[in-house]
């Protein structure tokens, strides 16, 4: 029998610093303004890619005979497609609306919108240390997107690091990342959005208990629980960590960087 469960698991997440960072609460305080803005949502669209391919994770749960949860996890891949232009039009959306005249002539031009948010990130953070100039990423997103490259592997100890990453990254996303999005760019009023706007179709795809989020973290906690045992909660914990680590990283340098007006306003 396993000394750890699922609640335990999941505590972990949702008392680190990961999960509960004010990065989002410090965005609802700041309305930052339109470079700002394009520059956090350069490394936060680019960062959410990185977690959507499935990659060789299904394929290697299903050579280990782990067919259920093969099919969970291939299920939340599949389910992903098509949201990396969902969210860029929601990004040149907010951007638009945070300064004194739209900075993107088509949302709906999802190149258009991740070359621009890009520049901005180039101008207002390439002079931090490790800044990568071709993809415009802060050392910091690339640490906390290496976890997902891990997806790659298809031995056991990879596979099952890579559900401890799994299963991370969609209670975060569930109970903090959508929420925390909706509060900053809905709920604090900076912006004039509804969640029902077309534009804003990426946060209401994702949010509440009928979201796509919700049903991810679901499936996740289901492939985990009829995997995890003494011998498999290690390695899971393992790939939990590796992710969560350098996500409260991402978080902290987004924050100084960007959002640091509101740092001492936080709720």
């Amino acid at each position: 029998m396993s000394t750890t469960t699922i609640e335990q698991l999941s505590r972990i997440v949702q008392s680190h610093r990961a999960y509960t960072h004010p990065i989002f609460q410090h965005w609802a305080h700041a309305a930052p303004d339109a470079e700002a803005c394009a520059a956090l949502f350069h490394q936060i669209q680019t960062f959410c890619a990185a977690t959507r391919p499935g990659q060789a994770f299904p394929g290697a749960l299903e050579m280990l005979g782990l067919i259920s949860q093969a099919q969970l996890m291939a299920e939340i891949a599949q389910s992903e497609q098509g949201h990396g232009a969902d969210l860029a039009r929601m990004a040149g959306h907010i951007v638009n609306r945070s300064g004194a005249r739209p900075r993107f002539a088509d949302v709906n031009d999802q190149q258009q919108v991740e070359t621009g948010l890009k520049e901005a990130s180039d101008r207002l953070l390439a002079d931090h240390p490790g800044y990568e100039r071709p993809t415009g990423l802060l050392l910091q997103t690339r640490r906390a997107m290496a976890a997902f490259q891990r997806r790659a592997r298809s031995d056991f100890d990879s596979t099952m690091r890579n559900l401890g990453t799994a299963f991370a990254l969609e209670i975060i996303s569930n109970r903090a990342l959508i929420p925390g999005e909706k509060q900053a760019l809905v709920d604090a009023g900076h912006y004039g959005v509804r969640l029902e706007d077309p534009e804003m179709h990426y946060l209401l795809d994702h949010w509440g208990e009928c979201g796509a989020e919700s049903q991810h973290e679901n499936h996740v906690r289901e492939a985990v629980a009829a995997t995890l045992t003494a011998s498999t909660a290690p390695l899971i914990l393992e790939g939990m960590l590796d992710f969560i680590d350098p996500l409260a990283e991402m978080w902290d340098v987004l924050d100084q960087s960007l959002l640091h007006a509101c740092a001492g306003h936080a709720a």
